[in-house]
């Protein structure tokens, strides 16, 4: 009997050593999910996706969920409600009632009367039927066009029965016209300069209008060419147009896909990702849900070949923007609090020769979102100053940057970053007082256009930044005080090259004749983030004390650079 146990407890040394030896080091993340993570499936999901003009609850947003579905079954994730305590990777799908009917895009074109070619077709103008609108009769609704170039005007004019033309969004003018003025539509045209529209002169930029119930009307939106086209009639006399919209409207629900990978040490602590689904594009952002898919297919494989063992757990998010995320962390307090890290990803795949712009990493606000300059630069998309109070030190920042710039010099691709600006699934993690970053592309010339499709993905940057995020998550998930150590390496050596940097940047302002003050207090403000930022290592390990004189020796670093270039300003 004693032989038996021993033989017995041999043999389970002997499993537990060689699931051991399987075990990725953190070195061997990168190269591992380089050979595992092609793009293949975030590509393959994207086609699948961008085929949609996609709203929450609708065929398309409803689709896309359980296609999502269909491929966390295939890589063994189990749903939650048939799962076991054992079971390391499930999933769910939350329903919930939607308050307002949700909408589909079916059918649309719009003809001058007397030409026969459309000024505009659904065929290939998918974007051109404004959020909302309600179908005319089959056979079209025909009015003149009356073009209001002075929208101060709009009030004052008859524009009962007619079309009303304005070069503006049709939510700006729809009450106007349609609710108070008895307009029986709108078109509209609005596409700002970066979308370059004289070049791309077919794209439209999507355009809602309020759901109107009563008067049951409709709006169009305009590309470039189909906007000069309409001009160029009007200025030759009366212009009367045919306008045929076939949409959808309905009662429905509301889903949102979450799939767990259990932490075997503490299960409650966790990183997400989120991706949201809705959105017409390809770009935007059928690649962040191809993307997020892939990561989760190759994690569900790693971790059933027993080379990733989770200490915390990661989480996939897909849903409404914004919404699902917001709930995600509103909803369960409990939850939330225990949320360590929050990433967004949206418009991730982008074919940059064709789009424009570059892949960014939008960081958690910092002092360049009170004072940018130098390399920080915002996007057009734009972002409000921040105050002092704004500011939410981490390391996360700079350690995603360092993991990422690992990638491109890998892989020869260009990763930039930006000041925060808000707009994306990043801002509930952050206004829940939880770490986050957004990885994204800007300025996108398609960017919410109709020609934002797959022929503008790109399946490398798709890989890329799959990869990149991956090894973070996996480096974040199974953190520890070695983790903790070189993080903080990290920061050091960011700060370090920041502060250098600023008080270059503040001796170039005050020869411009910017206040020497002000100068000061924007090294004394990168300072005090970075200060913060060491502290926030302690997510990473059980007692601070493994790690407290590393954290003192990095703070006296900081604080040393700081007062050194603070005197040479004076200088």
């Amino acid at each position: 009997m004693i032989k038996k146990s021993i033989l017995l407890l041999f043999c389970l040394s002997f499993i537990l050593a060689c699931n051991q030896n399987k075990l990725l080091k953190p070195s061997e993340y990168s190269e591992t999910i380089n050979q595992e993570l092609t793009g293949d499936l975030a590509f393959e999901t994207v086609s699948f996706v961008e085929k949609y003009w996609r709203v929450v609850g609708n065929t398309g947003f409803n689709k896309s969920v359980y296609r999502i579905a269909e491929q966390l079954e295939k890589d063994g994730y189990v749903l939650e409600e048939n799962a076991t305590d054992e079971d390391v990777l499930t999933y769910r799908i939350e329903t919930r009632p939607l308050k307002n009917p949700t909408w589909e895009s079916v059918d649309a074109t719009v003809t001058i009367i007397g030409e026969t070619t459309p000024l505009l077709s659904n065929d290939t103008n998918t974007n051109m039927i404004a959020l909302r609108s309600y179908s005319t009769p089959k056979e079209g609704t025909t009015a003149e066009v009356i073009h209001i170039k002075d929208l101060k005007k709009l009030k004052t004019t008859n524009v009962k029965g007619k079309i009303v033309f304005a070069e503006t969004s049709p939510s700006r003018i729809f009450k106007t016209a349609v609710a108070q003025g008895g307009a029986v539509g709108v078109i509209t045209y609005s596409n700002p300069t970066y979308l370059q529209p004289e070049k791309n002169t077919t794209s439209i930029q999507f355009r809602s209008i309020p759901l109107d119930t009563i008067n049951k009307a409709w709006g169009i939106a305009m590309s470039y060419a189909a906007k000069e086209r309409l001009k160029s009639a009007l200025a030759k006399g009366k212009v009367s147009l045919n306008v045929k919209v076939e949409t959808k409207i309905y009662p429905s629900e509301e889903l949102t896909i979450v799939a767990d990978i259990k932490g075997s040490e503490q299960p409650k602590k966790r990183l997400v990702f989120s991706a949201h689904i809705q959105e017409p594009g390809a770009n935007d952002n059928a690649s962040g849900v191809g993307a997020t898919l892939e990561m989760a297919s190759v994690t569900a494989k790693l971790v059933k070949e027993g080379k990733i063992n989770p200490k915390r757990t990661l989480t996939y998010l897909w849903g409404d923007e914004i919404i699902s995320t917001r709930r995600y962390v509103q909803e369960d307090s409990l939850r939330a609090k225990d949320i360590v890290w929050g990433i967004s990803l949206d418009m991730v795949g982008e074919d940059t020769k064709k789009t424009g712009g570059t892949f960014l990493i939008e960081k958690m606000p910092d002092p360049s979102a009170i004072w940018t300059r130098g390399n920080d630069k915002h996007t057009e998309w734009g972002g409000r100053k921040l105050k002092a109070k704004d500011m939410k030190p981490h390391y996360l920042n700079d350690f995603v940057i360092e993991k990422f710039k690992a990638q491109g010099k890998r892989a020869n691709w260009i990763v930039n970053t930006n000041p925060y600006e808000g707009g994306s699934d990043h801002v509930p993690f952050l206004r829940g007082n939880i770490p986050s970053v957004l990885f994204w592309h800007f300025t996108d010339q398609f960017y919410h256009t109709d020609n934002d499709r797959i022929d503008k993905v790109s399946k490398e940057t798709l890989k890329n930044v799959s990869t990149a995020a991956l090894v973070s998550a996996f480096t974040l998930i199974n953190a520890d005080e070695n983790t903790a150590k070189n993080v903080l390496k990290n920061i050091e050596s960011a700060a370090v090259t920041r502060i250098n940097e600023e008080l270059k940047q503040g001796k170039l302002a005050i020869d411009k004749g910017e206040k020497l003050k002000t100068q000061k207090e924007i090294i004394a403000a990168w300072q005090d983030w970075y200060i913060k930022a060491t502290e926030t290592v302690v997510d990473m390990v059980s007692d601070i004390n493994l790690i407290q004189s590393e954290i003192e020796k990095t703070q006296a670093i900081i604080n040393n650079i700081s007062k050194k270039n603070t005197a040479l300003l004076d200088k």
